[in-house]
């Protein structure tokens, strides 16, 4: 799965390899993953996550569920697991990931669409969910 990093993370990534700007960006201490059922925007718009009164809740990670980058690409190296749907989720297509304070860090699609129903496990081996620097 390959998508892309947001305009947020670009820009604070950027400032802070070049030392211009105002800011230097520190890693986040957690990434929470979001599932959507459809392609979000750059700017993190367009995103469309599975209502809250279904069971559905991000998910937190730490920088132990994830790989070393390599090739500008980076994945989760550990299983990724959803609460228990209390309702249908529908067709998620896409994942994003957020900082621990709500920042829209990047998106991408899942490796396979999957469609979510009431009482499903919800789980994404490792590997199943990427992020890429890229233009898109």
């Amino acid at each position: 799965m390959a998508d892309g990093f947001s305009t947020l993370l670009k820009n604070e990534l950027l400032d802070h390899v070049f030392g211009c700007g105002t800011r230097d960006y520190t890693a986040p201490t957690r990434i929470d993953v979001a599932l959507s059922r459809a392609d979000p925007l750059a700017d993190g718009s367009g995103i469309d996550e599975p209502a809250g009164g279904d069971g559905y809740a991000r998910i937190q990670t730490d920088q132990t569920k994830w790989t070393v980058a390599a090739a500008g690409h980076v994945e989760n190296s550990a299983l990724i697991s959803f609460p228990t749907p209390t309702g249908d989720w529908g067709l998620c297509t896409h994942a994003a990931a957020y900082d621990q304070a709500g920042n829209f860090l990047a998106r991408g699609p899942l490796t396979a669409s999957k469609t979510i129903n009431t009482g499903d496990t919800v789980q994404f081996p490792a590997g199943d969910i990427g992020f890429d620097l890229s233009d898109t």
